[in-house]
Parts: C-alpha cells; structure tokens; sequence
C-alpha cells in the first residue's frame, strides 16, 4: 500500500483506504487489505490519513474511518465503511475490477 499523491487522485480508477493513525479499527482494516495484496502478490489500494486532508474528506463526503473508496471511470462507486472480512473486500475488488491479473494500480 502507497500513499496516494495529488496528482493520484485525479486518476480515473482506484481503491483508497481511508484512516487515521490512532483509529484502532483503521489498524484491523488495513491487516485485511496487506492480506489481500499478499495473497494476490499486487499492489491494489492507495492509502490516505484523513487527518491530513480534511478538505478532501469534506469534498468527497467521507462520513468515518476506516473507509475503502472505490472510484471507476471517473466516479465514486462505493464507500465501504465496514470491513467485515477479508472476503467481503475481495469481493469488492472483484467487483469493481473483474480483470484483476492485468490490473495496474500506478
């Protein structure tokens, strides 16, 4: 996981995990999305700390942390705001890019 840059966020497609540091449920949900990547052997989610970016958190209508937002084609398709497992993530995953062995984060 990377944090994302400004010029990253203008990107058409990615997942963004949304935290703060001291947010324990942020640290349960991060472990399932390094699971993810491990298993998968690829870099799939941006990171950003909410904390550092209000105005971002404002404009995109962030309403808690830990979030996952997925953005395709240009568009907010979801907030996942509850990280029940590591399967309901990767379900999301697969949803959003179902073309996963070819999928680039960068």
């Amino acid at each position: 996981m990377q944090l994302i840059t400004t010029d990253q966020l203008k990107k058409e497609t990615y997942f963004l995990y949304i935290h703060t540091p001291f947010c324990g449920t942020c640290h349960l949900a991060r472990k399932i999305l390094e699971q993810i990547e491990s298993t998968l052997n690829k870099e799939l989610f941006f990171e950003l700390n909410a904390s550092l970016r209000p105005q971002f958190m404002n404009d995109m209508k962030v309403e808690s942390v830990p979030c996952l937002l997925i953005k395709r084609d240009g568009e907010i398709k979801e907030k996942i705001y509850t990280f029940h497992s590591t399967s309901n993530i990767l379900y999301y995953v697969m949803k959003h890019i179902p073309n996963l062995a070819t999928y680039n984060m960068n």
